[in-house]
């Protein structure tokens, strides 16, 4: 692994890869950034943890090809710990107020050379827009 700036940017990077994949609906592009060495989780808000990747594919799959979220990642904040890193942000939902905002955090690890992610989780904000 590089140093840690470089390592930060590139899970930045592939975090921005992640949002860009919901947006654009491109469920090729969601299924390349799983992981599929270690267990994924996943927690979409209000609903219940989803557990291990063809379980969390699905899931994906499921609100990709039914209605792609305009999204956006926002306040991103990386922690680099060795092969592991968070990403802890805001998500923006839609394009015009009013605006539903969310929390969320990324968990990835380095897999073959790039980063993957082994946790998505989101929750709405209390007080913001239903």
């Amino acid at each position: 692994m590089s140093d840690p700036k470089t390592e930060t940017a590139a899970v930045l990077d592939a975090n921005q890869a992640f949002y860009g994949a919901m947006r654009k609906g491109d469920l090729q592009a969601m299924e390349r950034l799983w992981a599929r060495g270690r267990r994924a989780t996943c927690t979409h808000p209000g609903g219940p943890a989803i557990v291990g990747r063809g379980p969390v594919i699905a899931s994906w799959r499921m609100i990709l090809t039914r209605h792609p979220p305009p999204i956006t990642a926002v306040d991103e904040h990386a922690v680099v710990t060795g092969n592991t890193a968070m990403v802890l942000c805001r998500e923006i939902l839609g394009s015009e107020a009013p605006f539903i905002e969310l929390i969320a955090t990324n968990t990835w690890t380095h897999e073959n050379g790039a980063w993957r992610i082994v946790n998505h989780q989101a929750a709405q904000i209390p007080g913001s827009s239903d």
